[in-house]
């Protein structure tokens, strides 16, 4: 599939007859689809200058015409202005544009006139509007595809009217950035009020990590409600991302933010359903403690196991201890651990891509029992800021099992913590410790703290 983006000034003659020629061929190729931006002129010098310098492009007029090449792993391919659209379409499609001077002055009067209605019209919405905000990190990641138009339809946005989406991804350019603005524009959603975007510079480091995420907890101090809900998924520093948040925005109640253990955790009640020749929704109550992206660790003294066919049979509803259904305890101590460990990584060795459906899954779920939409009785594994429960230092983002009811979650008190689990709890906690120092470090060497 061709997929251009047009973009050019409100009142540009050879905008509007770029516009009628990309118009055409949409109408008769089946294949070829065209985006259109018609910026107001009082903002059309920024906006070109911005654009080309994020893409590394030159080009000084109106309009501006590239090619999408999202699909195949590449940033757009500039083509140029109309002449450069012009020669191209005749190249490839043989087609051509007639149309006269006086035509392209008239249609380019109109585009500056919609323009213009269209912008105070947006005006007198933004301030009647009563928009709920939600951001999203790392927007280009498989998880993010396969999440945004599911949260659409989850308890707690349904009946929202107006939603403001606002895409991040710091590893990206704006080029890609906006390939998936246009494909979340493509999904018609009716509750999209708009989908701004912004990029980045990578954040792979511990220090580059402590730096944006005490950025983004000070944004969150000073746009967001102190109801905000704040999930921060993902692979690396989890945890810590978590603690940073809460740190800089100290007015926030620190209950509102939480590290998803959620993966991991439908990780692990995988490979036990695989054991016991039940679905993955049999198995329940599994916790997973401590660091969510290194030391964690699988704990079963809770975990159940419902419509179990061995040789004890109830109703509906009747379950058994997991660790009395499996009489394999070295698998238990060795090869379930490993399996856990590598079922991400497996995964994506196979499908050439990260394990994106359980993390959604993850997140859906999670959002759902924070918006009361699950059982008080249901348990799940989340990292949460530490009141000293456990021996887990004051403070400290830990994964721990937790309760939702009425809105909020509590953790989990009539836990057994013996010598061996203790041991287990101390290794991650120390891991957590160096990772939370050394972004300490970085914050008393940087000079705007």
């Amino acid at each position: 599939m061709a997929k251009f983006v047009l973009a050019g000034r409100a009142d540009c003659p050879h905008y509007a007859k770029t516009e009628l020629l990309a118009d055409l061929l949409q109408k008769i190729l089946p294949d070829f689809h065209i985006h259109k931006i018609c910026v107001h002129p009082s903002d059309w010098q920024d906006w070109l200058e911005g654009t080309c310098s994020s893409n590394g492009w030159k080009h000084e007029s109106s309009p501006i015409v590239w090619r999408e090449l999202i699909d195949r792993g590449g940033k757009g391919m500039l083509l140029g202005g109309f002449s450069d659209f012009l020669e191209h379409v005749q190249g490839y499609y043989g087609i051509t544009s007639d149309m006269g001077s006086e035509q392209m002055m008239k249609i380019a009067a109109e585009n500056l006139r919609v323009t213009e209605v269209l912008m105070e019209e947006a005006a007198r919405q933004n301030q009647s509007l009563q928009v709920f905000h939600i951001w999203i990190t790392g927007a280009l990641s498989p998880t993010c595809y396969s999440l945004i138009p599911k949260l659409f339809t989850t308890e707690l946005i349904r009946d929202i009217s107006t939603i403001s989406l606002h895409l991040l991804d710091v590893n990206s350019s704006e080029e890609s950035l906006l390939g998936l603005k246009m494909e979340t524009e493509d999904l018609a959603l009716s509750q999209l009020h708009e989908t701004p975007v912004e990029q980045g510079d990578k954040d792979h480091m511990v220090s580059q990590v402590a730096e944006r995420f005490r950025s983004y907890g000070r944004l969150v101090e000073a746009n967001a409600q102190k109801d905000v809900r704040v999930m921060v998924a993902g692979d690396s520093y989890v945890n810590l991302k978590c603690s940073l948040l809460i740190e800089n925005a100290p007015s926030v109640d620190p209950c509102r933010f939480v590290a998803m253990t959620t993966q991991l955790e439908y990780e692990a009640r995988a490979q036990l359903a695989e054991k016991l020749s039940v679905k993955t929704t049999d198995i329940t109550d599994i916790i997973v403690w401590g660091n969510i992206s290194g030391s964690s660790h699988v704990d079963l003294q809770r975990a159940k196991v419902f419509r179990y066919k061995g040789s004890i049979w109830g109703p509906t509803g009747f379950s058994q201890q997991v660790l009395e259904m499996i009489y394999d305890k070295k698998w238990l101590e060795t090869d379930f651990l490993s399996l856990v460990a590598l079922r991400r990584r497996a995964i994506s060795l196979k499908t050439n891509r990260t394990a994106a459906n359980s993390a959604t899954n993850g997140i859906l779920a999670v959002l759902n029992a924070w918006s009361n939409c699950y059982s008080s009785r249901e348990v799940f594994s989340l990292g949460v800021v530490s009141s000293g429960n456990f021996g887990v230092p004051a403070g400290l983002v830990f994964s721990v099992p937790v309760k939702f009811h009425n809105g909020d979650w509590s953790v989990c008190s009539d836990i057994t913590i013996n010598d061996e689990l203790r041991s287990k709890l101390g290794v991650a906690i120390n891991e957590l410790l160096v990772e939370k120092n050394t972004a300490d470090g970085v914050m008393k060497n940087d000079p705007v703290n």
